[in-house]
């Protein structure tokens, strides 16, 4: 199995298959949904993460214009 880097862009479509999962299979069972929000919990906070260096990338860039 490769190991590839995640991207933002990957991260947010797996979020939107698992949240679309979720929403529309009423028969889904208990340990699959456990699973999916767990899921659904990493990707976010590598989201967020994402954001935040983002943030910090174009502070610096816009202070760096500044001088």
């Amino acid at each position: 199995m490769s190991k590839t880097k995640l991207t933002y862009t990957e991260a947010v479509a797996e979020l939107e298959t698992i949240l679309a999962e979720l929403e529309n299979n009423s028969e889904i069972n208990m340990d699959l949904i456990s699973e999916k929000v767990k899921r659904a919990a990493v990707l976010m906070e590598f989201c967020k993460k994402q954001l935040h260096q983002l943030d910090e990338d174009l502070e610096k860039i816009m202070t760096d214009l500044g001088d």
